[in-house]
């Protein structure tokens, strides 16, 4: 993996900084009662594979957005655990906070930083250091294979066109590979394969919601088993 870790995706934060992070994209909306006694609390379903799953989120039959088309190596699968709400508007959400993290993906294999689907789905704060990230993994040599599961969502609708999102990634099944040997780096899983991402999205003028602030923490106990 990049950077001597055992997982895939993001680089670390400090367990402040990503509780913070969440904290202020998500409980904003829920009043001021002092959560903080839930802070290493696991999200549900965290850990578990009995929940309802599906593919990488596609466009919606009434999307009227021209979506860049991300289609990633058979070598390379993604889930999304509970990404339907029944509600249009969170969904819509869960969706595209789904599509921007394919698209950090995407970029990898394809190998380029300015992947028109990344600049697509992120914007703000969000983008530049995911490019950086992408950036660091190409130079590295490496590539991506294997499986990541994305569960627990936690969404919050902040406004019209403001979100807050919160959800787990297990990366325990995903690996580095060298993209000239195609060598895989099978290390072992660790409560590091575990990832609690905290994320801001915003609506564009396409009405596309785009995630503008992302952190991210690895092994937070909300998302290990």
């Amino acid at each position: 993996m990049s950077h001597g870790e055992s997982t895939v995706k993001r680089r670390p934060l400090p367990v402040a900084a990503a509780l913070a992070a969440t904290a202020a994209l998500l409980l904003t909306a829920c009043g001021s009662g002092d959560d903080s006694s839930k802070d290493n609390d696991k999200i549900a379903g965290a850990g578990t594979g009995d929940t309802k799953t599906s593919a990488s989120p596609g466009a919606s039959a009434s999307d009227d957005a021209e979506r860049p088309a991300m289609t990633l190596p058979d070598d390379i699968k993604e889930t999304f655990e509970n990404w339907k709400t029944g509600d249009a508007t969170k969904d819509a959400i869960l969706a595209d906070a789904g599509r921007a993290q394919t698209a950090v993906t995407h970029a990898v294999v394809k190998g380029d930083p300015e992947d028109p689907a990344l600049s697509f789905y992120q914007a703000g704060t969000a983008l530049p250091g995911s490019q950086d990230w992408v950036k660091s993994v190409i130079d590295s040599g490496s590539t991506f294979t294997g499986e990541v599961r994305y569960y627990a969502p936690d969404i919050s609708v902040l406004g019209k066109n403001l979100a807050g999102v919160a959800f787990c990634s297990d990366e325990s099944k995903a690996f580095n590979k060298d993209r000239e040997t195609n060598k895989v780096d099978k290390t072992p899983v660790s409560n590091d394969s575990y990832v609690l991402y905290s994320t801001r999205l915003e609506k564009n003028e396409q009405g596309v919601w785009q995630t503008t602030k992302l952190e991210s923490e690895r092994g937070n106990k909300k998302c290990t088993p």
